[in-house]
């Protein structure tokens, strides 16, 4: 019997979440990625198979792999699509769950002006 790890149920989570949800260009796909090491955040138009902004920890002088770390990325990738002209987006959690950094995130995005 094959014994499963977190990541491993986390991206088959991702595929079955992938396989429903998709951006364009007027509601892109806001997808979230968590490493040890931070949070990172990109508007995706999948239909062009372009990114149209992205956000993360590093970008941010005092922005920690913390959850206010995740809330200021949210809050600048909120900023970011504002400067696009990208009102709308697709939430993607990437099969994580929603609470700690991911929920700071989306709340930090919605503070900035994105409608999930």
């Amino acid at each position: 019997m094959n014994k499963l790890n977190n990541n491993t149920g986390r991206l088959q989570r991702k595929r079955r979440i992938r396989a429903k949800i998709s951006g364009s260009l007027k509601c892109p796909r806001l997808a979230v990625y968590k490493s040890l090491r931070g949070i990172y955040v990109q508007a995706i138009d999948d239909s062009a198979g372009k990114t149209l902004a992205s956000a993360n920890t590093g970008e941010i002088k005092k922005a920690e792999n913390t959850i206010e770390g995740a809330k200021e990325v949210g809050k600048l990738i909120a900023k970011k699509c504002a400067e696009a002209k990208i009102t709308s987006v697709v939430f993607d959690r990437a099969g994580y769950k929603y609470h700690g950094k991911v929920k700071a995130l989306a709340e930090g995005a919605r503070g900035g002006g994105l409608k999930f």
